[in-house]
């Protein structure tokens, strides 16, 4: 029997005639003569109500703590949609992720997969049950306490699922249509991608495109799972996010993503010797930081000045590894400066079309926009601009590369 792996996110689940809307739409699914499992994440804005009320009993709550707290959202919403679906007639039920195998690490609000064992979803599957898994959460093989997978991290719980289970397709519901060129919110014209590759996929995902959380691409992409990101509010087809020879497109340029989550750090005169990167960047990697658009530039002085972006959530610590570094290695100190934001082009055409940058930075200057910092790949182009001018920097990057148009081949659409 075909098996088919369903994510429905937060707002999908928002309310009790959503739940219900989902619950038929699951039935469906199962009644086509498909294996189904789901996925689900909490219900509308759970998590951040309940990081909020964490903050007003403390401060600075243990991590261990949160994961305990943060983990009952899901666990709502497994409940109620297999209630949901018991009335409709099927069989279904509910499990944890630790109860799905869902096995990660130790790293409490940021957790990684590092297994699944779905012993117990064949099973259940076996006896004809629809199987409802919570997202977002697992069980650390260290130290058997249950984890959460960080923002968007019941889309990893469902690729993970997906691939264990070597199912046919992964579809991630959402509240848009797909994956779109940019963020329609803020480009109306922006157009839904047919398909995009694994590489495109989570180039976007990385720079602020967040239908999709970037573990969830990565893993799909390590383990070949199809990702079809669709509107659960609509029966049309969505974005598929596959590999690159299975994506029929002639663009250069796919999308334009933004990221206004940023803060720049900056390590004045840092002695120009060997090792001192490494010094500060495994100090920020042993706390789970993500780095970004790194800079570094050489004086006469035989210092550099070493500059960064990491989110806004991440500041604090940061600033405080860096302070203790900046200090060890006789830097004259650290500076840092939020009310940023990043703009970003993603292709993998890029790499064989000489002048696309330049297209992008003449955007920028026809519109008075000032770059800070710039960053490449072979596929991406990232420019560190200014927090207000985010928005007319990408509608003047969309426009300069006709991402509204349509194009000759056929274009796919991811939600999630």
């Amino acid at each position: 029997m075909r098996i088919v792996v369903q994510k429905y996110g937060g707002s999908s689940v928002a309310t009790p005639e959503r739940i219900k809307a989902v619950a038929r739409r699951v039935v469906d699914a199962r009644r086509a003569g498909n294996a189904v499992v789901v996925v689900v994440s909490a219900m509308g804005d759970t998590t951040d109500e309940l990081i909020a009320l964490a903050r007003q009993i403390s401060d600075s709550p243990p991590k261990r703590e949160m994961d305990m707290l943060l983990a009952t959202g899901e666990q709502i919403s497994i409940a109620l949609l297999a209630m949901a679906i018991h009335d409709l007639g099927e069989p279904v039920i509910s499990l944890t992720g630790p109860q799905g195998g869902i096995i990660t690490d130790s790293a409490h609000t940021k957790a990684k997969i590092l297994e699944v064992e779905p012993a117990r979803v064949r099973a259940e599957l076996n006896q004809g049950r629809i199987v409802i898994v919570a997202g977002f959460q697992g069980l650390s093989r260290d130290s058997a306490d249950i984890t959460t997978l960080g923002r968007g991290g019941s889309d990893t719980t469902a690729v993970a699922l997906a691939a264990a289970l070597g199912a046919d397709v992964c579809e991630i519901y959402t509240d848009v249509k797909g994956v779109y060129t940019a963020d329609p919110r803020v480009v109306p014209s922006a157009r839904k991608l047919a398909d995009i590759s694994y590489g495109e996929m989570l180039e976007m995902a990385s720079l602020g495109a967040v239908v999709l959380q970037p573990r969830s691409v990565e893993y799909a992409a390590q383990h070949g799972v199809t990702i079809h990101v669709r509107s659960s509010f609509a029966h049309e087809e969505g974005t598929y996010v596959r590999e690159e020879k299975l994506v029929e497109r002639d663009m250069v340029v796919v999308g334009v993503a933004h990221d206004t989550n940023v803060a720049k750090v900056v390590l004045v005169d840092v002695p120009d010797r060997p090792g001192v990167a490494h010094r500060l960047f495994s100090a920020l990697a042993a706390e789970h930081i993500n780095v970004d658009m790194i800079v570094q530039s050489t004086k006469q002085e035989k210092t550099t000045d070493l500059l960064f972006t990491v989110t806004r959530d991440d500041l604090p610590k940061t600033l405080e590894i860096a302070d203790a570094v900046a200090k060890e290695l006789g830097a004259t100190g650290v500076l840092h400066a939020t009310g940023l934001g990043k703009v970003s082009i993603v292709g993998a055409g890029m790499v064989s079309n000489p002048g696309v940058a330049a297209r992008m930075f003449g955007a920028l200057a026809a519109n008075n926009v000032n770059i800070q910092v710039i960053s490449t790949s072979e596929i991406k182009v990232s420019c560190l601009i200014d927090l207000d001018q985010v928005p007319v920097a990408v509608r003047a990057i969309h426009e300069a590369f006709g991402l509204g148009e349509e194009q000759n081949a056929p274009a796919t659409s991811v939600e999630g």
